[in-house]
């Protein structure tokens, strides 16, 4: 436990350059300790991440965990009650959105993407459950996405993950619910500011300045807000999107 005095921890499952990386900055900066993790591979990446948000003044700590995997998972989260301090907010934040045609996509592609973005999702909500439930409190956040509610050409095994999970996160609110958890799923529809919109969308800059383009800060906001939300009027699904997307 660091001797800082904080609000508690918050776990960050799918930290980058964008939005989980803006919810770990957003929480750590409101009091919580945050624990960001990736795969071991990207440690690096994330290590950086994690000294940008202590210059900031927050506490943060990055594991390489890949979430997929239940012996980490479970790992993970008795390495945070232990040593760090209880979890009062989870956030799942894999995106895994990669666009095969039905013809091309292999088994072995779905099942990656339906594990990273699905079951992955569904151990970080048991094992949140699990720890939250026994003090009747605390905060699980599922990140969706346009997919999660309509699967478009070329993302069938996007489509099917995203929404699976956000069967998870339902069947969750309303189980958890009653024992004092709030199970909330977040729909981002929209490009958002971040590597790949870097790299993809020339205009980026403008769009930005005219906010259409999701921005991680504010997405993460909206994070810091439903945590805060009283029970007697819990959200449990939103969506996000600039005011210039179509829906």
């Amino acid at each position: 436990m660091t001797e800082k005095q904080t609000k508690g921890a918050c776990l960050v499952i799918g930290a980058g350059d964008g939005v989980g990386g803006a919810i770990a900055r957003a929480f750590a900066l409101d009091g919580y300790e945050a624990v960001i993790t990736r795969r071991a591979r990207n440690l690096d990446q994330l290590e950086a991440l994690a000294a940008e948000i202590r210059a900031e003044g927050g506490i943060v700590h990055a594991r390489g965990v890949d979430a997929r995997l239940e012996d980490e998972t479970v790992a993970l989260f008795g390495e945070i009650e232990r040593d760090i301090g209880p979890l009062e907010v989870v956030v799942f934040n894999i995106g895994a959105n990669v666009r095969f045609g039905i013809e091309e996509t292999t088994a072995r592609v779905f099942t990656k993407v339906w594990e990273m973005a699905c079951f992955a999702g569904f151990l970080a909500g048991r094992e949140a459950a699990k720890v939250m439930v026994p003090r009747g409190r605390g905060t699980i956040l599922f990140t969706g996405a346009t997919a999660s509610v309509r699967g478009r050409e070329g993302f069938a095994a996007f489509a099917a993950a995203k929404a699976g999970l956000r069967a998870v996160a339902q069947s969750a609110a309303r189980e958890l619910g009653p024992k004092g958890i709030h199970v909330a799923h977040v729909i981002c529809d929209g490009s958002i500011d971040g590597v790949f919109s870097r790299q993809n969308i020339p205009d980026l800059e403008r769009r930005l300045a005219e906010d259409r383009v999701l921005k991680p800060a504010d997405i993460a906001q909206t994070y810091l807000d439903l945590h805060r939300q009283k029970r007697s009027a819990w959200t449990h699904e939103l969506d996000l999107r600039p005011w210039s997307e179509s829906w």
